[in-house]
């Protein structure tokens, strides 16, 4: 298993789009930080804060975390090496489990180089008055929304071997989680179930654990998007084998 994590990531790291991927999501979130007048803008806010990071890295990771996953599954099934590997000593978690945690591991790697943004504004401009504990809860729910992102584009990768598809596929699957029921509660015809279906949705969970606070309800959420999504992946797998 920790062989296959080790071939995926060197994998991604042999190739430019590796790295191209990891700049544009700085890039973008810098240039909106930092130099683009307007609300996200630091200088322009007024106070010491790097929330407008934790509002935007979730739609740049709409894009950044499917980029990352498409290839997982997909380019081993075009390539003819998927079933191969299905035939290795390792069991279908195994090999999912792996793949997932390679992609996991290298959106964090993507998500690291923003701390610098956080150790600027606290040590350097707000003379360290900053809400470093709301700031680590918005960490950690920004991190959790990857590791359902990651979920999503790994199913995505295993149901197709286009990555162009398992891009959009998973770009579609992370949005609809991520705000879609939102939208739906706003039908105004399901009554008190809409407070259920708003439930279901990503955000509400990234929301309120980026306020610092940490609830089970919202741990378990998470966990059960995951582990949901990586047993389907692991039946999609399944399914090739008949």
């Amino acid at each position: 298993m920790f062989a296959l994590l080790k071939k995926e990531i060197v994998s991604f790291f042999s190739s430019i789009v590796g790295y191209l991927v990891v700049v544009v999501f700085l890039a973008i979130v810098g240039l909106y930080l930092w130099i683009f007048p307007g609300d996200m803008n630091i200088f322009a806010g007024g106070y010491a804060t790097i929330e407008s990071l934790f509002v935007l890295a979730p739609w740049v990771f709409l894009f950044l975390v499917p980029a990352i996953t498409m290839r997982l599954f997909a380019e081993e099934h075009k390539a003819g090496t998927l079933e191969s590997l299905l035939t290795k000593p390792l069991s279908d978690w195994q090999i999912v489990n792996a793949k997932y945690l390679a992609g996991l591991l290298l959106v964090t790697i993507s998500l690291l180089p923003t701390l610098i943004y956080f150790i600027s504004v606290h040590f350097f401009l707000s003379n360290k008055s900053m809400d470093v504990g709301g700031t680590i809860g918005s960490y950690i729910g920004l991190f959790f929304l990857a590791a359902i992102y990651t979920s999503i584009g790994v199913f995505a990768s295993s149901i197709t071997q286009n990555q162009i598809v398992a891009f959009i596929t998973g770009i579609l699957l992370s949005f609809f989680f991520f705000i879609g029921f939102q939208y739906i509660t706003e039908l105004r015809i399901w009554g008190n179930f809409s407070v259920i279906i708003d439930y279901l949705g990503i955000n509400r969970h990234y929301i309120s654990i980026s306020r610092g606070v940490i609830d089970s309800r919202d741990i378990i959420y998470f966990l059960s998007i995951i582990f949901s999504f990586l047993y389907l992946t692991k039946f999609a797998l399944e399914k090739r084998k008949w």
